[in-house]
């Protein structure tokens, strides 16, 4: 018969709070908002690091791109 772990010995159930965690002039929601928008991220490979130092310049590059490649999707969904 195996044995039961009971709710209080659970591993996840713990307090992990620290003493000097201080949230005592915490907002609530201070961040939803940035977070509603939604966030995209792209890793970059070291090898292209040298071309797109930045997240300014991988967005240059993609503004500049995006034009060929709605001219190449069009250009197939006629097909």
């Amino acid at each position: 018969m195996k044995r039961r772990i009971s709710r209080q010995n659970r591993k996840s159930d713990r307090d992990t709070m620290r003493p000097e965690y201080d949230f005592s002039r915490a907002v609530r929601g201070a961040t939803a908002a940035r977070y509603a928008q939604g966030t995209n991220i792209a890793v970059i490979d070291p090898e292209v690091m040298d071309v797109f130092p930045d997240g300014t310049a991988v967005n240059q590059t993609l503004r500049a791109l995006a034009p060929v490649l709605r001219r190449l999707r069009r250009a197939a969904a006629r097909r």
